[in-house]
């Protein structure tokens, strides 16, 4: 009777919490899929999906095998525009149908009806990307000299930057029918690891004080003010991730192997090799970064949580104290309503039109913020494609970082919008430069909010969180870099059992935050819930590259704002047009010089040293 009454309490104290968080945080939005499809029955959607499959095969019909002689002709320019021209199109459609069935699947992850329908449309989609495999193949088969020749004239001139990217994948290519059945075999290969992943994690429930709570809402309580609710997350979050171990550890071991047979077939020499090519930045770059990183590692993110262990008065912190909110420092729920203003008022700041199109987000219902069962963990930006408009996912908890994240990723969305104009082909960006206005978006929000800040112990918090932020992006990233190379080159000798696997997170965890941060029992499965590892291998070291890339960025800001916001515009609004090197240089910056990385890494540094000097 006890034990039931003792439940009964911390349950109705859980609800009551939760109950004045919500109305602490006011209504959330919830995106308006409408813009894209009436539904997932209506049929708009069924005639395009329908239409996108009879297109892709009336397209191939029309130019497979005859690329080569077409080049060969005297108006080859015209007509090779025109079929870029309608392959455009068709990726547009085929985008539109994808980032719908997506979007409308990250909304309830759990829920059958969508699983199915996600499914389902990925088939179809497949289907139809399989018809149009060959021309990107053949456009690289025409000689190099003969198609730059064409591509220098218009009409076709217009798409020279996106053929010219294009080439670049020439040496990775394989065979028409290989290409082909690697494609369709993605379907029961890793696109259904992805989604047994998301669907698992999606799943999961964390027991704590009698309440089940998400993987979003337990991940919450890390940041709690109330170190014995952090102990009770950490404790639930190594509980649940080592009851699922076994199916965490087939999951990346079979990624990994499926990851080392493409890259065999296609002969990348290193593990990360195909995702450099992705992201159009030479390996030697990302060597740079991870080597000036992890060098840095004892003067950032060592010497931050020493000094923060002081704070706490402890010689070490545990493991879930090492995002807590300082000791005496007020702890309140932020209203949705302020974080969209104070995102905003940041943002307009620097430029009315970034603020103008960040406010489309909020009045035309492109973004998602309720931490709903079943949605997808996290936040993202998803740019759908250039004929429509992007939709932002977060989940909103009224936390300092929570306003951070809503700034990041409408960052993104406004990078999005101004790439659009690109067109389906040469709007997406290259994950390294993808991070330049989230990153820039979190930086002026948080000048703004520090610069409004009197308040000595608030001012200190907010410079601390920054600084754990920025350790988050950049040491943190890096570290999971490295966590994943060992995993990727560990496997190539056979697979990796669980326990192989948390030594591994365990040993680069240590590395990278020192020891003022005790990893104890526990902590060892925390690798099972990231997704980076699962969706996109090696993607996370992006992130560090768009923190350091924008503490340089922001430096030119401030030592010489004239002109800036026109430059600045420009290199959002080239897309996926030009390289990296050509997109910084009206800056100044080159990240192929060694030194670049320092600029970043000595701002967080001088973060830190003021704090010191706060004590």
């Amino acid at each position: 009777m006890t034990v039931a009454f003792a439940g009964i309490t911390a349950r109705a104290s859980a609800t009551e919490s939760a109950a004045r968080t919500a109305k602490a945080l006011g209504p959330l939005p919830e995106w308006d899929l409408s813009h894209l499809y009436p539904g997932m029955d209506s049929s708009e959607f069924k005639g395009d999906l329908e239409r996108a499959l009879t297109e892709a095969q009336r397209f191939a019909e029309l130019y497979r095998g005859k690329l080569e002689a077409i080049a060969q002709h005297e108006d080859a320019s015209t007509v090779l525009a025109e079929a870029v021209s309608s392959y455009e199109v068709l990726s547009d459609l085929l985008g539109r149908i994808g980032a719908y069935a997506g979007l409308v699947y990250s909304g309830d992850t759990t829920d059958p009806q969508r699983a199915k329908f996600y499914g389902d449309t990925q088939d179809r989609l497949n289907a139809a990307v399989t018809e149009l495999l060959f021309f990107e193949l053949e456009l690289n088969r025409i000689d190099a000299a003969l198609l730059a020749d064409i591509a220098s004239r218009a009409p076709l001139s217009h798409w020279k930057p996106w053929l010219t990217d294009l080439a670049k994948d020439k040496p990775h290519q394989l065979e028409d029918r290989i290409e082909a059945l690697f494609h369709e075999k993605s379907m029961t290969g890793q696109a259904a690891w992805n989604r047994l992943f998301d669907e698992t994690i999606a799943s999961l429930r964390f027991r704590i004080d009698g309440e089940e709570l998400t993987l979003e809402l337990t991940l919450n309580r890390l940041q709690d003010a109330d170190g014995a609710v952090r102990k009770a997350a950490a404790d639930a979050l190594g509980e649940v991730f080592r009851g699922q171990l076994r199916t965490f550890a087939l999951i990346t071991n079979t990624l990994a192997k499926d990851k080392e047979i493409s890259d065999r077939w296609r002969k990348f020499v290193d593990v990360a090799d195909s995702r450099h090519l992705a992201n159009r930045v030479e390996r030697e770059v990302v060597d740079a970064l991870v080597s000036a990183v992890r060098a840095a590692y004892p003067r950032l993110s060592h010497r931050y949580y020493k000094l923060k262990a002081r704070w706490f008065g402890r010689e070490q912190l545990d493991f879930w104290d090492r995002n807590a909110p300082l000791p005496q420092v007020e702890q309140r729920s932020i209203p949705w309503t302020e974080a969209r203003d104070t995102v905003l008022g940041a943002y307009d700041a620097f430029s009315p039109e970034m603020a103008g199109i960040a406010r489309r987000f909020f009045d035309e219902k492109w973004i998602d913020a309720p931490a709903r069962p079943g949605k997808a963990p996290g936040a993202f930006a998803h740019p759908t494609v250039p004929s429509a408009h992007p939709y932002v996912l977060v989940n909103y908890q009224g936390k300092p970082r929570d306003v951070m994240t809503l700034a990041h990723e409408l960052g993104h969305g406004v990078h999005q919008v101004l790439a659009a104009p690109n067109g389906a082909l040469m709007a997406p960006t290259p994950l390294t430069l993808a991070e330049t206005a989230s990153v820039f978006g979190e930086m002026l929000t948080f000048r703004k909010l520090l610069d409004g800040t009197r308040d000595a112990k608030q001012r200190k918090a907010m410079l601390a969180a920054k600084v754990e932020d920025m350790i988050n992006t950049v040491v943190r990233q890096i570290a999971f870099y490295t966590f994943e190379r060992k995993v990727h080159e560990a496997r190539k000798n056979g697979e990796l059992t669980a326990e192989a696997l948390c030594e591994l997170w365990m040993s680069v965890q240590a590395e990278s935050l020192g020891p003022a941060i005790k990893l104890g029992p526990g902590y060892e499965p925390f690798w099972c819930y990231i997704p980076h590892f699962i969706h996109s291998p090696f993607y996370v070291y992006a992130y560090a590259f768009g923190d350091c890339l924008v503490n340089s960025l922001y430096g030119v800001y401030q030592n010489s704002a004239e002109g800036f916001q026109e430059r600045y515009f420009a290199l959002l609004s080239a897309g996926g047009t030009k390289h990296h090197a050509e997109l910084l240089a009206p800056f100044g910056l080159d990240a192929r010089d060694p030194a670049f990385w320092q600029i970043g890494l000595t701002m967080i540094e001088g973060m830190i040293i003021e704090l010191e000097g706060m004590e």
